[in-house]
């Protein structure tokens, strides 16, 4: 048995279980720092910090995903509006990552394992549009998914939630990255459904347009501005089929 990674792993079930607002049984992964992606990520983002960066005798990297059961993800199809289930459940999440994080933290202190995370959401440079810490890309590294056509990394459970990660100075071993395609439309089965559903035409079958994207968030924030920062859309989230 390996104690730590028992702690972590039941940490972050039991967390889930505790939280009452539609989130299913999480997927956890786990990276080496010395993964050659990182360095190939920091070329492609100079901007973005290593391992190392978070923190300096780091052994291993943690990565989870919260997916949202199937009554928020069909909840937000259709339309241009995004829903409230949507909005409150991006909310609850990202609350809940941060909670998760913190837990885990204080938990591995107890058993003299160092640790330290960056939050959810919102640590992006917000004239560039790019995060100092991308964790749906630190999820891709830990083996839970590829990524779409809609940008999102699509796990084994579908691309309808949340990724968190966190820097640890213990040596688990490397979850194995798939080796299939999760997106149907690069399992060379069509779809593009993402594409279709977008509803300022941000997301194209090669890019997406952040900016026009980033605006159509801004917008939704200040719909939902009642429920606390909700600068969500999901709307090429939802028609996914693949969850």
């Amino acid at each position: 048995m390996n104690e730590i990674k028992d702690t972590i792993e039941s940490t972050i079930k039991g967390a889930v279980k505790k939280n009452s607002y539609g989130i299913k049984e999480p997927l956890i992964g786990y990276a080496s720092p010395n993964d050659h992606l990182f360095q190939e990520l920091k070329r492609l983002h100079p901007h973005h910090l290593m391992p190392e960066d978070l923190l300096g005798d780091v052994k291993s990297i943690v990565a989870f995903y919260l997916p949202f059961d199937l009554e928020i993800a069909r909840s937000n199809r259709g339309g241009n509006k995004v829903s409230e289930k949507w909005a409150s459940a991006y909310i609850n999440a990202n609350s809940l990552i941060n909670k998760i994080c913190t837990l885990l933290t204080d938990r591995l202190k107890e058993l003299d394992v160092k640790a330290t995370y960056q939050k959810a959401t919102h640590n992006f440079d917000e004239e560039t549009l790019k995060a100092a810490w991308s964790h749906r890309s630190i999820a891709y590294i830990a083996g839970l998914g590829t990524f779409g056509v809609n940008k999102m990394l699509i796990t084994p459970v579908g691309c309808a939630g949340r990724f968190g990660s966190i820097a640890i100075n213990y040596l688990i071993e490397p979850t194995v990255r798939p080796d299939k395609e999760y997106c149907l439309f690069y399992q060379g089965r069509g779809c593009l459904k993402c594409v279709k559903a977008c509803p300022v035409g941000a997301l194209t079958e090669n890019s997406i347009d952040k900016y026009l994207c980033y605006d159509r968030l801004l917008k939704v924030a200040e719909d939902y501005s009642s429920m606390g920062l909700a600068d969500v859309c999901g709307k090429c989230i939802g028609p996914c089929a693949n969850y």
